[in-house]
């Protein structure tokens, strides 16, 4: 029973570690393209913030790299969304069926 308790604990270490982790890379997103935004406007050129019409270029690293923090969020948010933990369940299930699959053609004497 220890044992078992020890490996929920350390899941749980895990999951909180990886919570933490997304939500530092979502802090440094905003700050850093906060700063890429206010750079292209031009307010550390002028030192006023320049309210022309923003080109394509400015949004470019915030696209990217939001759809990477998408992909970021999804996997370590997983448990919240239905369709991911039906698939574990499913996924889960075919390899233990498997297994016992093949310790009943396995030679039991080997």
């Amino acid at each position: 029973m220890k044992n078992y308790n020890e490996d929920k604990y350390q899941r749980a270490k895990k999951k909180v570690k990886r919570v933490k982790d997304f939500y530092n890379h979502l802090t440094v997103y905003i700050v850093i393209n906060i700063f890429l935004i206010l750079m292209h406007m031009g307010l550390f050129q002028h030192g006023i913030v320049n309210l022309e019409y923003p080109g394509w270029t400015m949004f470019t690293t915030p696209f990217f790299w939001g759809i990477g923090l998408l992909f970021h969020g999804l996997y370590v948010f997983q448990d919240g969304i239905p369709f991911f933990k039906k698939w574990e369940e499913r996924k889960m299930k075919e390899y233990m069926e498997k297994e016992e699959e093949d310790f009943k053609n396995s030679d039991k004497w080997e």
